[in-house]
């Protein structure tokens, strides 16, 4: 009977999480309605923790206390006593069936440390640093979930994060702005003859600000094309999910483009009907043959930013 409870309570966790994804980003949901069954309820547990702990900096006014709770929320979790939260306990269970590594939560909020605390990104790499630890993370343990972890799939994973992450920037550009934040890399922006500090404080957009987000999304489209090669390294019925992923996450990038690289007064959104088609093509394509890219040429080995990660 205590078993019966247990898995019981697991399944209400895990759909719990399941609808948290649902609610905060529809292209992560879309994209796991493709993912098999055994691999759907572990990645929806892994998106809540990730989503509840960033809230839980961005929405606490005391960011170190709030950091030090959620290291001590994992301590609870490796130690298989996690907390009467649904994210803590759907965690754990992951924990406990894949054996994620400690370091890679660790890396995760180590990004959100570097969210709190305001860091400035000089250079692309920088950029890369911040978004293998926010992101690179992620993809590392989905490839885990899916029982993926040669070094190279885990490498091509974490690459796709970092590719997702920067256009998350690109597109957010405005919003992060009016909260505060920056992201482009200075060094760019100062390139295109903006001081990064007098912008942030009137951000408005303009035919400079346009170059150096098309930049970001043509260093984000140079990681897709470098992941896509990871694609072939999965079981065969998760590839579609990630293909689908990968297509729609690159598409409002083109979203982006297409708006004349305005994210300032824009926010992006890709239609239901396209991504419902980039997902028809993703499925058709991983059926008939899987992911195959040229992108790599010799050079196999992980972007500098992810390879602590691998």
């Amino acid at each position: 009977l205590p078993m019966k409870a247990n898995a019981a309570g697991s399944a209400i966790d895990l759909q719990a999480c399941h609808e948290m994804m649902r609610g905060g980003s529809k292209s992560f949901f879309a994209a796991s309605r493709v993912l098999p069954t055994r691999v759907r309820a572990p990645a929806a547990a892994l998106y809540a923790f990730c989503r509840v702990a960033d809230d839980a900096i961005d929405l606490c006014d005391d960011k170190p206390a709030a950091l030090l709770d959620l290291r001590q929320r994992l301590d609870a979790v490796y130690a298989g006593l996690p907390r009467p939260l649904v994210a803590d306990r759907a965690l754990a269970c992951v924990v406990r069936q894949v054996g994620i590594p400690r370091v890679l939560l660790d890396a995760l909020l180590e990004g959100f440390a570097w969210d709190a605390e305001g860091r400035q990104y000089e250079t692309l790499e920088d950029l890369h640093d911040y978004a293998a630890r926010v992101a690179g993370t992620v993809g590392a343990m989905m490839s885990m979930v899916m029982a993926t972890c040669t070094p190279s799939a885990l490498a091509r994973a974490c690459e796709l994060g970092l590719a997702m992450q920067l256009t998350n920037i690109a597109r957010d550009v405005g919003e992060d702005a009016r909260a505060g934040r920056l992201f482009l890399p200075r060094q760019w922006l100062r390139e295109a003859g903006i001081d990064p500090d007098s912008w942030l404080r009137d951000p408005v957009f303009s035919p400079a600000l346009a170059s150096v987000v098309q930049r970001l999304l043509e260093a984000a489209d140079t990681l897709y094309r470098r992941a896509e090669a990871g694609v072939a390294e999965l079981p065969r019925d998760c590839r579609p999910a990630i293909q689908s992923a990968r297509l729609v996450y690159a598409e409002i990038g083109r979203v982006v483009q297409a708006a004349g690289h305005d994210s300032v007064n824009h926010r992006a959104v890709v239609p239901a009907r396209r991504k419902l088609a980039l997902m028809a093509q993703a499925c058709t394509a991983m059926v008939m043959s899987p992911a195959c890219s040229n992108a790599l040429g010799a050079d196999t080995s992980p972007v500098p930013a992810v390879r602590y990660l691998v």
